[in-house]
């Protein structure tokens, strides 16, 4: 008894019932066979739409950043931003890199490294933002731009980003805002 589903125990009492009755009961186990199954279903959907990652558009990626005080920001426009977050991770807010030649790995919409931003548990870092590096694998991404504006206070500025001295730095970046 212990551990049996409830459904299959019932299915023995189909037997001593009438034909018009084992029909109901036979449709009615099917129903809740397949009930259990779209609830089974729905969970895992679900689960998995909790853990899939937030990739932002763009023009809601710069509303955000510029609600939060990045326009301009040590003499850095919203282009800057933008331009480097797509580069960094396609605006992806729980992107995780591949570890670096030093070992350390990047993490979150800006790619905050392990080994000067944020602590992983793997390795020296100087954990500059005083945050867990697990901390940009989310969808929040105050705490990521809190510590994009720690960094670039950095003497590196901006340029501590390979993907924005690649890809940003010295060009036009109007089209990363316009429209937006």
């Amino acid at each position: 008894w212990f551990g049996k589903p409830s459904f299959a125990v019932t299915e023995v009492w189909v037997i001593k019932w009438s034909e018009g009755t084992q029909a109901k009961l036979h449709i009615t186990l099917q129903r809740a066979a397949a009930m259990k199954f779209q609830i089974l279903a729905a969970l895992f959907f679900l689960l998995l739409a909790v853990n899939e990652a937030k990739v932002y558009q763009k023009c809601e990626l710069v509303r955000i950043l510029r609600d939060e005080g990045l326009d301009d920001y040590y003499g850095y426009s919203l282009g800057n931003w933008i331009c480097m977050a797509y580069h960094e991770s396609r605006y992806n807010s729980r992107a995780v890199g591949r570890p670096n030649s030093d070992g350390s790995i990047d993490y979150g919409i800006f790619q905050i490294n392990s080994r000067w931003w944020c602590s992983n548990g793997k390795g020296r870092t100087a954990n500059g933002c005083r945050k867990s590096c697990s901390s940009f694998e989310n969808d929040d991404i105050r705490d990521d731009i809190e510590c994009a504006k720690r960094i670039v206070r950095d003497p590196n500025r901006m340029g501590a980003w390979v993907a924005w001295r690649k890809n940003c730095e010295g060009r036009n970046l109007a089209e990363w805002t316009a429209g937006c």
